[in-house]
């Protein structure tokens, strides 16, 4: 009997704490909505001088500032942790907003990343201090931009423009509160970001099964 406990002990235990801490922290069954419906993106033009929008796909969107090399660890820890994961699915985006006059350096980043990632689902658009003000304001968020408009947290944006995180009470009964994430900790990509963007990849493919519609995509 004593063996038999020993051995629950020394094996069990350890890999039912590992499944129990590797289920992720999130204890939300379905991602609450920050602020809905923010508006698109002005008619801003990424480095390809395309036009990108936030409608009908799943956005991770940032906001560079102007000293977008001196915080380029930033967008290394994000494409580490959450976009080379996840990039070969064609309605996901990660969409960076800068400040007009940064485009040399946004594509330094970009050639940076390129050299061991395909960069495809990163877009680098660019609009004036003013027009970056103004639509950050409109996301309702807690956190602002520094005074160079930039942050190091990124944001969940849902394919119908909702921004999504955490809010209000768990399932768990505890009160939470997350609207971006730190890009400057590795750690909270890996753990908060990776659990909250996994139950929204879920959410669009428990639609696409209950419409018969279910594919590799989102």
């Amino acid at each position: 009997m004593k063996k038999n406990i020993v051995l629950f002990v020394l094996f069990v235990l350890p890999i039912v704490a590992y499944l129990f801490f590797a289920s992720g922290v999130n204890s939300f069954t379905k991602l609450p909505t920050i602020t809905p419906k923010i508006a698109d993106l002005g008619n801003w033009k990424s480095l390809k001088g395309e036009k990108v929008t936030l409608n009908n796909k799943i956005t991770i969107l940032g906001f560079s500032g102007s000293e977008i090399l001196k915080n380029r660890g930033n967008f290394f820890n994000l494409n580490e942790k959450i976009y080379q994961r996840y990039n070969g699915f064609k309605d996901l985006q990660f969409v960076v907003v800068c400040p007009l006059g940064t485009e040399k350096d946004a594509q330094k980043i970009v050639e940076s990343l390129g050299a061991f990632t395909d960069v495809s689902g990163w877009h680098f658009v660019f609009a004036s201090s003013a027009e970056i003000k103004t639509f950050y304001d409109q996301l309702h968020l807690k956190g602002k931009l520094d005074q160079d408009l930039g942050t190091s947290n990124v944001y969940i944006v849902d394919k119908e423009r909702n921004l999504r995180g955490r809010k209000g009470a768990s399932k768990d009964k505890k009160d939470e509160y997350k609207e971006g994430y730190n890009t400057f900790h590795p750690s909270e990509l890996s753990n908060e970001m990776l659990d909250d963007f996994k139950i929204i990849l879920y959410e669009y493919r428990a639609a696409l099964k209950k419409n018969h519609n279910a594919t590799k995509e989102l």
